[in-house]
């Protein structure tokens, strides 16, 4: 536990908030990594920024288990903290830091375990990976997931420490964030009829979009909260002045869908509506009007068979057969696209993730310490 603390408290000290870099964090744990001669491969973005981590500890040539966490936390900007939200305090048995819940204090423990797992005679290995830029899409796993996908044996199970109460949970909605932008022909708003207002006919999408919405849920699964793929719109912006026609109108709207479900089957719904029935009104005022779909981020949901391996796996190592789902998303359904099981179990909850004051338990850092222990005796 002592070993836990003090790696969440460096790993809380870097400001990786996903508009930084990470670089610096990594660097440290691929340092401690070296120093129990384990060596890691880093697979930078393209600018040199940022980079994912990749490490191994035991036998590679059989599958093994991943022990997979993102190293980017969410901006403190205007976040009324009544700690540093990048120094490590602890009050009433909590541990508060941006970052401690989603989700470095997994990631502490995973690091805490490996003088264990180096002395250990392992019968399957063990993989380290961290990601950056998750929070802004699940975008820097995609490339380690590349190269990993070319490797000849494949990890028998994937463990996502997002904090879900050290809780098993075997899945999660997918989710598409797309961006419209809706081009008119401004004009004197005393000739209104004149002018093609980007605006309304925004309205008329973002309509249309809701009773989308409204018929997504006629197929239900009970196991999610809501129980129904959904559908949003969440910013909107245009108009210049209340005496001007606008001539540009954008908004950003997002699907959130249970797995088995395509959200691209919403945006698809949508641009073809926006196509044969808005955009034709449009030009027939002016024929530079356009209709432009842009997708912002993408990821799949995530569904494990309960009656899998890795479900059984995740169950003996926490201790509870009592699976759930979670409303956000992870990087889960990108590690079973290229075959690699997935389970999402970590410390702390959600509910303090991405708020003033984040924390994470010290219960809860000692169950994930007993939860990783687990797994390396029955690795032995």
């Amino acid at each position: 536990m002592s070993r836990s603390r003090a790696l969440l408290q460096t790993l809380v000290g870097f400001d990786t908030t996903s508009r930084e870099s990470n670089l610096q964090l990594i660097a440290f744990v691929r340092d401690y990594l070296a120093s129990h001669c384990v060596a890691s491969e880093l697979i930078y973005n393209e600018a040199r920024t940022k980079a994912n981590l990749f490490a191994s500890i035991g036998p590679v040539e059989v599958p093994g288990i991943v022990l997979s966490g993102h190293t980017d936390v969410v901006p403190v900007d205007g976040q009324p903290w009544s700690v540093p939200p990048f120094e490590l305090t602890e009050r009433d048995g909590r541990l508060f830091g941006r970052g401690t819940a989603d989700m470095k204090g997994y990631i502490a423990c995973v690091l805490a375990l490996v003088p264990a797992l180096v002395a250990a005679t392992l019968r399957r290995p063990v993989h380290i990976a961290l990601s950056y830029d998750e929070e802004v899409g699940c975008l820097g796993v995609r490339s380690l997931l590349s190269v990993l996908a070319q490797r000849p044996v494949k990890p028998m199970l994937c463990i996502i420490g997002e904090p879900t109460e050290l809780k098993p949970v075997l899945g999660h909605k997918g989710k598409l964030a797309m961006r419209c932008d809706v081009h008119g022909a401004a004009c004197h708003s005393a000739y209104a009829p004149h002018g093609v207002n980007a605006i309304e006919h925004a309205a008329e999408l973002i309509g249309e979009l809701g009773r989308i919405g409204q018929r997504l849920r006629d197929k239900q699964d009970a196991r999610f909260d809501p129980p129904f793929s959904t559908v949003q719109t969440g910013v909107i912006g245009g108009g210049k002045a209340l005496n001007i026609v606008p001539a540009d109108c954008r908004f950003d709207f997002e699907v959130r869908a249970l797995p088995g479900q395509a959200p691209q089957a919403v945006a698809d719904e949508l641009r073809a509506y926006a196509e044969q029935q808005v955009l034709p009104r449009m030009q027939a005022v002016s024929a530079q009007s356009a209709i432009r779909f842009t997708e912002l981020s993408a990821y799949p949901g995530l569904m494990t068979d309960q009656h899998s391996e890795a479900a059984e796996l995740i169950a003996a190592f926490c201790g509870s057969r009592a699976f759930g789902t979670v409303a956000f998303g992870t990087e889960g359904g990108l590690f079973d696209a290229v075959g690699i099981p997935t389970v999402v179990c970590g410390p702390g909850s959600m509910d303090q993730g991405h708020k003033p004051d984040e924390f994470v338990s010290v219960a809860q850092l000692a169950q994930c310490d007993q939860m990783l222990h687990s797994m390396l005796n029955a690795l032995r």
